[in-house]
């Protein structure tokens, strides 16, 4: 039995928010998404699904937990086509419970029509009351949901159509795929905020994820990023591209080379080893101190502790260490008991730094639960 996960509010870091990933054209492709999935955990470690066809029949699979968890070889064999979209999910909005797991689908008309989502919608409020007053019937407490919805009701102008009166009305953050039974549909918002990429493999078949590590996994040739504003459509003819709205100022969210994206990625044009590695460098000659050594804490903090201290000259030492068993089953404590998280997760090597003058370096601070109770 898996377990709900709960979030305390204990964390001293930003949420990841979900990852996506896409196959068309692989008679395997659910699980080479199985495994792009599992490159993107990172991004989510609530929930995961993968949504399938052949042309003909659509098939889902989803539940609560990791990817490892939730896919087995049974169920992967179950997940017949030559196309497939799945989602890792970290709940930014909607409860975190199996009713809002994605892909998320539905059938209009004898359409299927599914959806996977990363970002969040700012207008959901508004949206979703205008939609139940038009007659929407919601399962979910999903933002992605809205899209569906909305989709639905101009399906029958045609899909590229629909995808540019539908998006039209939304506003936020959203980098997302959309399939139907023979078609994938990768929309990227107009100002960019979130990742999203384009690559292929050697037999020729089309990869969409959030990050280029999902590409490597697979042995996928990095082709592009989705452009912000860009509605890519994916299906037998071939790729058509699209903007179907006017252009915007491209505002990425700072956090995917901050924290978010994994370091051996290649997010909005440039390495995020080398951004953070940067960033510590930059840190080491705005912040000039004198110290015995330089220390991360680890794992996120590493890589700017490494370039701040290649820039100073201070050495680096690892005078934390990080338990990296604690996960998602791990039963937080009270908020009364809100430093104990930490060190259940992170512990110092005293004998290393006692009497010592330490730099720790840390790629951002939210609540400083972790600098409080570690420090």
């Amino acid at each position: 039995m898996k377990n709900t996960f709960v979030d305390t509010g204990l964390s001293d870091k930003p949420k990841h928010e979900c990852g996506i990933c896409g196959i068309f054209g692989h008679e395997e492709a659910a699980k080479l998404t199985y495994f792009g999935l599992y490159a993107l955990q990172h991004r989510g470690q609530e929930s995961a699904g993968i949504v399938s066809s052949n042309g003909d029949k659509v098939f889902l699979h989803k539940d609560m937990g990791l990817v490892s968890e939730v896919f087995s070889e049974a169920n992967l064999q179950c997940l017949a086509g030559h196309l497939a979209v799945g989602h890792v999910r970290y709940s930014t909005t909607g409860e975190s419970n199996i009713i809002n797991t994605q892909p998320f689908l539905v059938n209009h008309k004898g359409m299927p029509l599914a959806v996977a989502h990363n970002g969040n919608l700012v207008n959901t409020l508004d949206l979703r009351r205008h939609l139940e007053e038009k007659g929407s019937i919601f399962q979910t407490s999903m933002d992605s949901e809205i899209v569906v919805h909305l989709m639905a009701r101009t399906l029958d102008m045609g899909l590229a159509k629909a995808i540019k009166e539908s998006f039209a009305c939304i506003k936020g953050a959203y980098s997302l795929l959309l399939m139907t039974r023979d078609t994938m549909i990768a929309v990227r918002d107009p100002n960019g905020f979130r990742p999203l990429c384009l690559g292929r493999l050697e037999n020729g078949a089309y990869v969409v994820a959030s990050e280029t590590c999902a590409l490597d996994l697979i042995e996928a040739d990095y082709q592009r990023d989705i452009e912000p504003g860009e509605v890519l459509i994916i299906n037998k003819d071939g790729l058509e591209s699209i903007f179907p709205w006017a252009p915007r100022q491209k505002s990425f969210c700072i956090f995917e080379h901050v924290y978010f994206a994994r370091p051996d990625s290649d997010v909005f044009g440039f390495n995020v080893y080398e951004a953070r590695k940067r960033m510590g460098g930059i840190l080491a000659r705005e912040a000039k101190i004198d110290a015995d050594f330089v220390m991360p804490f680890p794992d996120s903090g590493n890589y700017a502790a490494i370039g701040y201290s290649q820039a100073s000259g201070i050495p680096l030492e690892m005078g934390m260490i990080r338990n990296h068993y604690v996960g998602r089953t791990f039963i937080q404590p009270s908020q009364s008991m809100r430093d104990f998280s930490v060190r259940v997760k992170l512990n110092p090597v005293r004998s290393l730094l006692t009497g010592k003058r330490v730099i720790i370096v840390e790629d951002s601070i939210i609540r400083g639960t972790t600098g409080r109770s570690r420090v």
